[in-house]
């Protein structure tokens, strides 16, 4: 009842902003953690809306994106789910919200586990882009690869920075080391970063759990696809 009235009553009346707005979207995504397949068709008729969704002093979409990333984490995990999330344009939500989150001008959250939520969402989408649609501009691309950059500058966990590589993987299948640093936005010494963290988790491949080898997988793989297109990296693997 609170999903359809959040999206019946207030969208009719183009409201986005709002801490009362907010709240309820936050009701909403607390529901939906725990049944994420509940009124399934409205809740995918209104996420488009719910992630735009703005508290009084933010501007641009934040903490609505963080409410709702347990049920996004997990409705991603099926194709229909991504293809919701992509068609309202959400995914380019949750990429801002993660860099937000990680970034050097992070927000303050509660629970650091929204970043893995975030993650396992970006992650839900990438894996599945030959069956999803997935339009990422180059913008979008250099902000998501300086986040995880500064991620992995600022972690000591294994286990944080196997998730950013694995990203990072993903993610070079869409540019390229040229196209890169064509761009003003975007500099050698980000890059050499991420060729660095991904150097370290191919290294310590031999040594990962279980919960790692899925993640080592995607990296190694990815290595093998684009490392042509990004020829210092080798220099990294090297050493």
């Amino acid at each position: 009842m609170l999903a359809k009235y959040n999206g019946e009553i207030v969208q009719e009346h183009g409201q986005k902003k709002g801490d009362e707005l907010l709240a309820s979207v936050r009701i909403i995504g607390s529901y939906l953690a725990e049944a994420p397949l509940a009124c399934k068709e409205k809740v995918q008729d209104l996420l488009g809306y719910m992630l735009s969704v703005e508290g009084e002093d933010e501007q641009r979409p934040f903490y609505a994106v963080c409410f709702l990333l347990p049920m996004l984490s997990q409705i991603t995990m099926k194709i229909e789910g991504c293809k919701a999330l992509a068609s309202c344009k959400g995914f380019e939500a949750v990429l801002d919200c993660f860099s937000k989150l990680v970034g050097s001008h992070a927000f303050l959250v509660e629970d650091n586990g929204c970043i893995f939520l975030a993650c396992d969402t970006i992650m839900n989408l990438l894996l599945k882009k030959d069956k999803v649609q997935i339009m990422l501009d180059e913008s979008a691309i250099v902000d998501l690869l300086k986040a995880l950059a500064y991620w992995s500058e600022n972690t000591d966990e294994m286990s944080s920075m196997m998730m950013a590589s694995s990203i990072c993987a993903l993610i070079f299948d869409y540019t390229s080391e040229e196209a890169l640093l064509n761009r003003p936005d975007f500099n050698y010494n980000t890059l050499s970063s991420l060729y660095l963290l991904i150097a370290r988790c191919l290294a310590s491949s031999e040594q990962d759990t279980k919960a790692d080898t899925d993640l080592s997988e995607i990296v190694s793989s990815g290595f093998s696809r684009w490392a042509h297109r990004y020829p210092h990296i080798r220099e990294a693997v090297k050493n």
